[in-house]
Formats: structure tokens, C-alpha cells, sequence
């Protein structure tokens, strides 16, 4: 008798089918989400498939996650297979080149379609990074920017009282708390994030129509020549120059750094490691000029997606009401929403006190972000600035040297078509 009714029910299934012209493998519709090293929200991601499941019973959503190392590799891969994720999380720049090759779909119709519901409680600062040649292609997924970690104990000693207001001021300091095996500042310098020290010094990076390189300047000259003294008397740690995220996090954690440029997933991953870290022991403060580099995540659509509007109610869900504040509240960080972070702030004064003063200043002078140029070649452009740079800074040039070479090397990357 069961096999009578399965045979019956798929004859059935199989007859509507072909009245529709679709399949039942057809009629279920499935999306892939690639998300970038956020496997400890499985859970919170299974339950915003479980949540979209419910509204969107026809849908099924694979859920990827890939290290930040591997991201670029894979989704180029599957690009060039034809199997691109229809919804991509992507960090920095990465995404320009895919949009600039028409690889992205243009979410600006969507964004303008649901003003009302939507896109009017993000926050437009962060919205407008995500803008190539006139057209958005991401939403903000969880925001970041740089800001300025100081070691109190080690301010006390040295007789500062506060944090630095100007570029040579933060110079001055690092000089007072140097000494032995400690350094008076670090930087990150992965992804522009070290960009807000030229910012200071008035350094455009590039011409107004992102055409020509316009960093070679006599101010660059002066705050490079001012950096890599500084650098050669101990005074900023070498590793703002060569590391990444571990080692200059790592010193810091340790006590031996007495300020740091980073951007605020830093100070979570950085308390973890030096149990001394607390709202107390460690200053939070805007750079000289509340200068900033963006280092947030978005969610993006590839072009190829055969459900583009399956794909953007889910990057809405995200990134939005309870689906944002799951995000956060789980990762420890501020969302593109600015809805869900008023909750989120609530739920860090209870849980992690030791983090609100860092949250606050990721959402303070917004108009002051830097080093997020929408440039369709920004890794190449990187890999041709940033070496010469190094080299100045740690004193295999002079400045002016490495700052010719690095202006021909980059003008040469934007004349290429």
C-alpha cells in the first residue's frame, strides 16, 4: 500500500510539474551564502535559514565559510567554474575588481526600492563604501573602523595624561614611552589601515578622478622621513611595517606597546590574550584628526545568481532587525544597522562593559573615513605603493626615493586597462 501511494503522489507531483513546465527538482530553489571565517556563527546561521525557511518554504540555503586566506582563492574559483555563491561576505577591497568586470549585481534599484523599510536605518557613511562608478553593490554586514588603543600603566609612568591630538604629538609620545624592551606605537597596516597617519598630514592618495597617483607630495615626503625616524629609535615597534594582525596584537596583549592603531575586533581577540585588558588599564580614543580606515564587511550578490531577488531578501535579513542583532550580539561587534546596534549597545553595558567604550567610537566621525577609494585595481595598487613604503619606513630608502618609485609603479598599474 505505500508504495502505491509514494508512486501515486510522485505521478501527481510529476503531472503538475509538466502543466507548469518546471520539474520538482526545479521548483526547489537553492542559494549559497560564502561567508568569511565566521564558522563559530554556524548557529546563528542556521537559525536565519531556519527563519527564511519559514517565509520562503520553497528555498534552501547553503551555508559556506571560508578562512580569510583561502576567501579569494575559492570564490575565484567557483567564479571561473560558473558556480559562483549567489550572497558573498567580503572584507576590503577585494570586491572592486569583480564589479568593475560586471561580476556583481548593482544593488542600488533594491536599496531605492525599500528606503523606507530598509535602507534608511543603515548608515549611509558605511553604505557609501560599498559605491563603484555611481553604483552600490554591498550592504553593510559589520562595521569597523580604526581607532587608538593606549596603555594607561604605561601613560602614568611616562606623565601623559591623555591621548595625542595631533601627528606630531602621537610622535612625541611614542618617544616618551619607549625604552628597553617596549615600543610607543604600533599600527596595523594590512588594507590602508595605517592610511589615517598620511590622512593627518593632509596626503591625498590619489587625483580627485582616482586616475593618477597624487601621494607624492613634499608633506608625504616629511611624514615618512618623520615615521622612519621613529621607527629607527625604537620608538614605533618594526612590526607595524611587517606584520599583520597576530604579532602587533600580540605585543600589545603582552604590555609592551604603549599605543596601538587598530581597528575594534582587535580588542577582543587582544583581551583574550592579556588578562590585564580592561575599560580601566586600556585608553580608547580617535586618532589625531578622528581620522579612520573602514575595515567592515559587506554582503554582495554575484551577477550570476538565478535568484537575485531570493538573494536580496536574505542579505536584507541579515543585515538588519533581529538578523543583524543575532550577528552581533554572537561576534561582538557593531552591524551596518543602525536599529540593531541601539539594542547592541544595551547588550554589551550588560555583558562586556570592557568593550563599550571601544563600540562607541566606531560609530563617532563618520565623516572623517579614509583609505576605502573605490579603485578597480586596489590589490595591485597596494602591491605597488606598499613596498616602496616599507622601504622608506624601514630605511632601505630615503623617502623621496621610495616615493618616486612608488608613484611610476602605481601610475603604471592605473594607466592598464
Amino acid at each position: 500500500m505505500r508504495s502505491t501511494i509514494t508512486t501515486t503522489v510522485a505521478a501527481v507531483a510529476f503531472a503538475v510539474a509538466a502543466v507548469l513546465g518546471t520539474s520538482p527538482v526545479q521548483a526547489e530553489k537553492k542559494i549559497s551564502f560564502l561567508a568569511w571565517n565566521i564558522p563559530h556563527f554556524k548557529a546563528g546561521a542556521e537559525k536565519w535559514m531556519k527563519q527564511f525557511k519559514a517565509k520562503y518554504p520553497d528555498v534552501t540555503i547553503e551555508w559556506l565559510d571560508k578562512k580569510g586566506s583561502e576567501w579569494s582563492t575559492y570564490y575565484q574559483t567557483q567564479v571561473v567554474a560558473g558556480t559562483a555563491p549567489d550572497i558573498v561576505d567580503v572584507q576590503g577591497g577585494l570586491w572592486l575588481e569583480y564589479a568593475s568586470k560586471g561580476g556583481l549585481l548593482d544593488l542600488t534599484p533594491y536599496l531605492k526600492a525599500d528606503q523606507a523599510s530598509y535602507t534608511s536605518e543603515l548608515y549611509p557613511e558605511f553604505l557609501s563604501s560599498w559605491v563603484y562608478e555611481g553604483k552600490n553593490y554591498g550592504v553593510p554586514f559589520y562595521i569597523s573602523k580604526t581607532l587608538l588603543f593606549y596603555n594607561q600603566a604605561m601613560f602614568k609612568k611616562a606623565g601623559l595624561s591623555g591621548p595625542p591630538k595631533t601627528f606630531d604629538d602621537l610622535l612625541a609620545y611614542a618617544g616618551k614611552l619607549s625604552g628597553g624592551e617596549k615600543s610607543g606605537f604600533m599600527t596595523l597596516n594590512f588594507d590602508w589601515l595605517y592610511w589615517s597617519l598620511m590622512a593627518m598630514n593632509g596626503v591625498e592618495m590619489f587625483t580627485p578622478d582616482l586616475k593618477k597617483a597624487a601621494f607624492n607630495t613634499p608633506a608625504a615626503v616629511a611624514a615618512v622621513e618623520k615615521l622612519a625616524a621613529a621607527t629607527k629609535s625604537g620608538a614605533i615597534n618594526k612590526i607595524s611595517w611587517t606584520g599583520r594582525w597576530v604579532k602587533p596584537n600580540n605585543a600589545f596583549a603582552a604590555g609592551t606597546i604603549g599605543m596601538l592603531q587598530a581597528h575594534s575586533p582587535a580588542f577582543m581577540w587582544m583581551k583574550a590574550k592579556g588578562p590585564w585588558m580592561n575599560k580601566d588599564t586600556v585608553g580608547v580614543a580617535q586618532m589625531p584628526g578622528n581620522w579612520s580606515t573602514p575595515n567592515s564587511h559587506a554582503l554582495l550578490i554575484s551577477k550570476s545568481t538565478k535568484y537575485p531577488k531570493i538573494a536580496w531578501e536574505f542579505a536584507k535579513m541579515a543585515t538588519s532587525g533581529g538578523g543583524a542583532y543575532d550577528l552581533g550580539s554572537s561576534l561582538n561587534v557593531l552591524t551596518g544597522s543602525k536599529v540593531a546596534n541601539k539594542k547592541l549597545m544595551a547588550y554589551f553595558e550588560k555583558n562586556i562593559p570592557d568593550a563599550v567604550s571601544v563600540m562607541k567610537t566606531q560609530t563617532e566621525h563618520l565623516d572623517k573615513l579614509v583609505g576605502n577609494w573605490p579603485v578597480a585595481k586596489d590589490a595591485a595598487v597596494k602591491e605597488a605603493f606598499y613596498p616602496e613604503l616599507q622601504n622608506a619606513l624601514l630605511g632601505r630608502k630615503s623617502a623621496k626615493e621610495a616615493l618616486d618609485a612608488a608613484e611610476k609603479k602605481v601610475n603604471r598599474v592605473l594607466s592598464r586597462r
